[in-house]
């Protein structure tokens, strides 16, 4: 099992930050660069616990699918989607929440397995866990400015 983990500070508050991370249409602005959108399930506004959305998007030259469920979640401390259906043997990826003094540290904890025995693993070391970071870092950019951006808005 390979894991990510990823700590963004946020100039924002916690309920903005835990908002804008659950927004599929901020994450579709996100993951431009893949061309994915949400095609199936909750496909704008805020996804809730128990709600799933299916992502299609073109990774390695390839287009798949990706179908997540909200599987836990304590609002503005933390949720948890993981995969239902798609290319990983398991995904599960878990975002916390801290606020202090105005600023809201986000924490992401990606793990994930993948198939093919040797060949997956090798694929993963190779190429795939770059990707997938990279892929974090730019929703996780893109989520902080336009946290620190609405933020900035209210007074």
């Amino acid at each position: 099992m390979t894991t990510i983990h990823l700590t963004t500070i946020i100039q924002a508050p916690i309920q903005t930050v835990f908002d804008v991370s659950r927004n599929i249409d901020i994450h579709q602005k996100s993951a431009s660069k893949s061309k994915e959108k949400a095609v199936a399930g909750i496909t704008s506004g805020l996804i809730n616990l128990n709600e799933t959305v299916t992502w299609r998007g073109k990774h390695f030259g390839f287009y798949l699918t990706h179908k997540s469920r909200i599987t836990a979640m304590n609002l503005y401390d933390y949720f948890v989607d993981e995969m239902e259906e798609g290319k990983f043997k398991t995904f599960k990826h878990q975002h916390f929440f801290e606020e202090k003094n105005g600023v809201t540290t986000m924490t992401d904890q990606l793990q994930y397995e993948t198939p093919f025995g040797i060949f997956g693993k090798l694929f993963d070391v190779l190429f795939l866990k770059k990707h997938l970071t990279q892929f974090l870092l730019e929703r996780n950019n893109v989520l902080k400015k336009v946290c620190e951006t609405t933020s900035s808005k209210t007074p």
